[in-house]
């Protein structure tokens, strides 16, 4: 986040950590100090509405960013059951890419999440996130077996963007996203997608093709980065800001768009202030999503997600009537 949240989050922790100490103190002393804890948690509540009350959309972007956001893994690991399958069948396995059969609520699925790490060592184990070909031939060889076996898809969506790197397009980046679209979009299964943290450019959309889209109150979904948005307008990176602002990629933006489906709300400071709340929250959103769509026959299905895709990017329609004459 930027400097000035970060600090106030920073005496936000203070803050808690001095409550905390009072009511320690208070259990073991004989003085009565509840009057002092309850003016300190009035405080610290006055504090959090101030500072998360109203995001900007470019504090929402570091918020998609905080560190201690719950990551794919936090809610993979919620599940009921996970088997992790690994590789592309071609050249090797990106752990970028976290995928494998899955029981939700006891529904069989097919889990797909970008994974970036809590660390400098597991962010460069698994590349910040970033997808490479190898990763994205993953999910592609994962969502047709979970189409072939009438298993439905959930994909979790935390990436910056695909692999930038000189490997990556000299492995075929690009092709191996529309491959990804192309097999999103034709599968014969429900598809679910959530977007938990930052969904940027392609890299997101990869996993983004679906029936019903859910975003988490404070995440962020763009086709650029508002830092390279502003070098690419502007020529000045320093206006990543107004960048934001002017993207659109907030969930409330989104869903007015028509482009998400659903928005899970965050507790008051962000996800990461009540992280397994918010796991469980999205996962239920996900499997009323999943028993909705399991009642759709494979044709019906196809042709909602043909419309829904259809229906965005259209500004206004007009009719137009061809008159002719009559001879």
């Amino acid at each position: 986040m930027n400097n000035s949240i970060v600090e106030r989050e920073r005496g936000l922790l203070e803050l808690e950590r001095r409550i905390a100490e009072l009511r320690n103190a208070n259990v073991s002393q004989p003085v009565d100090m509840s009057a002092e804890i309850a003016a300190l948690q009035q405080k610290y509540e006055e504090l959090q509405r101030e500072i998360f009350g109203h995001l900007t959309p470019w504090e929402k972007v570091h918020m998609a960013r905080h560190p201690n956001r719950p990551t794919s893994l936090d809610y993979i690991s919620q599940l009921d059951r996970f088997d992790e399958l690994h590789g592309d069948r071609m050249f090797r396995d990106d752990p970028a890419i976290v995928a494998g059969f899955a029981l939700l609520h006891g529904r069989p699925v097919m889990v797909m999440g970008q994974q970036r790490g809590r660390d400098t060592k597991e962010n460069l184990r698994r590349n910040f996130g970033m997808v490479t070909p190898e990763g994205y031939r993953k999910v592609q060889r994962l969502a047709h077996t979970a189409s072939r076996l009438d298993v439905p898809i959930v994909t979790f969506i935390d990436t910056k963007g695909a692999d930038p790197g000189i490997t990556s397009e000299e492995h075929a980046q690009s092709e191996a996203i529309a491959k990804c679209l192309y097999e999103f979009t034709e599968a014969r299964v429900p598809i679910v997608a959530s977007i938990i943290g930052e969904g940027g450019s392609g890299g997101a959309l990869a996993l983004g093709i679906a029936d019903h889209v859910i975003m988490l109150e404070h995440s962020v979904y763009s086709v650029a980065s508002p830092e390279g948005c502003a070098a690419i307008l502007w020529g000045d990176a320093t206006k990543a800001e107004e960048a934001a602002a002017r993207l659109k990629l907030t969930a409330a933006d989104l869903r007015a768009f028509g482009i998400i489906d659903e928005i899970v709300p965050e507790p008051l400071g962000g996800a990461h202030r009540e992280p397994a709340t918010v796991v469980s929250t999205v996962l239920g959103s996900v499997s009323m999503a999943l028993q909705r769509l399991g009642a759709m026959s494979t044709d019906a299905l196809r042709e909602a997600r043909y419309q829904k895709y259809r229906r965005i990017g259209a500004w206004e329609t007009e009719r137009l009537e061809v008159i002719g004459t009559s001879r």
